[in-house]
């Protein structure tokens, strides 16, 4: 019984500084935005990263050297079937 009178003026002076704590960080803004700083640090693209090769943007016309026969024979094939007339 002796424990009752020292635990229950403890754990109320206890809730009251967890709600003294909770108070605070409502009042300073910590819980403002949860979700917006995660979200901006994987869409933030101002400052763009490096090229690693020197710059050179890669375009349409530059041909892999190391590109496969069977695609060259597609792309040919592909041109002939296009120059042909079409019937009206």
């Amino acid at each position: 019984m002796m424990g009752l009178y020292l635990l229950i003026p403890l754990s109320v002076v206890l809730v009251f500084i967890i709600g003294v704590i909770f108070w605070w960080s409502v009042r300073s803004g910590q819980f403002d935005d949860m979700e917006g700083p995660a979200y901006r640090m994987l869409i933030d693209d101002r400052d763009p990263a490096p090229r690693s090769d020197g710059g050179k943007a890669a375009s349409p016309d530059d041909h892999d050297s190391a590109a496969p026969v069977a695609d060259d024979q597609a792309s040919k094939s592909a041109e002939k079937d296009s120059s042909a007339p079409r019937p009206d």
